[in-house]
């Protein structure tokens, strides 16, 4: 009898060990896969910024042009009235 309850108490011990190795691994794991999910929608609002700063820049190039063409238009006015005032 005292075999098995030194058994039993090595047994006991043994699950113990298991047990809290195993739980900090089950945690990690637990919070690897919420880090992985977290990855994925950080590289899908990525994704989506990038397209927003495209359109931007494309919006910014298109303002320029008409800013030059304004300014264009705006110079050349400028000179028709200085000649017609006869400076």
């Amino acid at each position: 009898m005292a075999n098995l309850e030194q058994a039993k108490e090595r047994l006991g011990s043994a699950l113990k060990a298991l047990e809290q190795t195993a739980l900090p691994l089950a945690e990690a794991r637990s919070e690897s896969a919420k880090q992985a999910g977290l990855i994925i929608e950080l590289s899908e609002e990525r994704e989506r910024l990038l397209a927003r700063l495209a359109e931007l820049e494309d919006e910014a190039r298109s303002v320029a042009a008409v800013s030059e063409e304004i300014e264009s238009r705006l110079d050349g006015a400028i000179a028709e009235i200085r000649t017609a005032l006869g400076r």
